[in-house]
């Protein structure tokens, strides 16, 4: 039996992919409304995250932030409480490398093995069980698990010790906001100064310059429609994390900081809720007249 905690835009997708797949599964979400689908094409559900501990052999958890991983586990219905020795945790939610740490620590004195195994992809990849695991801890409890992460998606990248998978989690997406948050600037500027938008978009997503990751989103810039797929708050979160990692091991982080203040301004004019890529209208020369 698999258990699945946390059933946002990407839980509640891999959940559905593991179902797709034959696999048994219990899970529990703060809102049981969101497990529904999922209940009605046989998955269990849990009161607790305590008791899907207790069912499950292996636990996924897909979570917003580290407050809400360690109320998780920690409050007095949590998974450490419901856990018994030699069972799995595998924490797919994004959040810095000594949080993982810190995690890993807490479920090993406890007889609980855990990884740490965030994904890259948002959500149209979950949907099609094209997501890449990026994998910390030991690797032959990422092996026990490669069935069910392959039912999830298209690869599983190995990427050391604990804390590893989550360390390389925050360096993809620090490039993921820069990258966006720039391009921005860059069609808002041509914009600015005369230029058609919508042949400044296509001209950089043609050349060079311009990551590849972007083109996914030039339909929502040009039809300004950011109906979320990767939520601005979640990235601005993530850009937060990266530059407390640089904090931490002391690495300057000039531009991240800068990059992190602009999605929080973002996020403070409303946009919090919208895709990612909602950056672009923020950042559009005609917002800013």
């Amino acid at each position: 039996m698999i258990g699945f905690i946390g059933l946002g835009i990407m839980g509640s997708r891999m959940a559905e992919n593991l179902l797709s797949k034959g696999f048994d599964l219990v899970v529990h979400n703060r809102t049981k409304e969101k497990a529904q689908s999922l209940l009605d094409k046989g998955a269990q559900w849990a009161d607790s995250p305590a008791e899907v501990a207790r069912k499950a052999d292996v636990v996924f958890t897909m979570l917003a932030n580290p407050s809400i991983v360690e109320k998780i586990v920690f409050d007095k219905d949590g998974l450490f409480n419901g856990f018994s020795e030699g069972k799995l945790w595998v924490d797919c939610s994004t959040v810095d490398p000594a949080f993982s740490r810190k995690m890993a620590q807490e479920a090993n004195s406890r007889g609980i093995r855990f990884l740490d195994a965030p994904v890259t992809g948002s959500k149209i990849p979950a949907e099609k069980a094209e997501l890449v695991f990026l994998v910390g801890g030991k690797e032959e409890d990422m092996n026990e698990v490669r069935d069910m992460m392959n039912a999830m998606g298209k690869d599983i990248s190995f990427q050391g010790e604990n804390g590893m998978g989550a360390s390389m989690k925050l360096v993809i997406n620090l490039m993921l906001g820069q990258a966006m948050a720039v391009f921005s600037e860059a069609v808002a500027l041509g914009e600015g100064m005369g230029l058609d938008r919508e042949k400044v978009i296509n001209t950089l997503l043609a050349g060079p310059t311009a990551a590849p990751a972007l083109k996914g989103k030039k339909d929502k810039i040009l039809q300004d429609e950011f109906s979320p797929e990767f939520p601005l708050v979640h990235l601005q979160k993530d850009l937060y994390l990266a530059t407390k990692a640089g904090f931490e091991n002391g690495v300057p982080m000039p531009i991240a900081n800068v990059t992190k203040e602009i999605y929080a301004l973002a996020k403070q004019s409303g946009l919090s809720e919208q895709d990612f890529s909602a950056i672009s209208r923020f950042l559009s020369s005609k917002s800013a007249k």
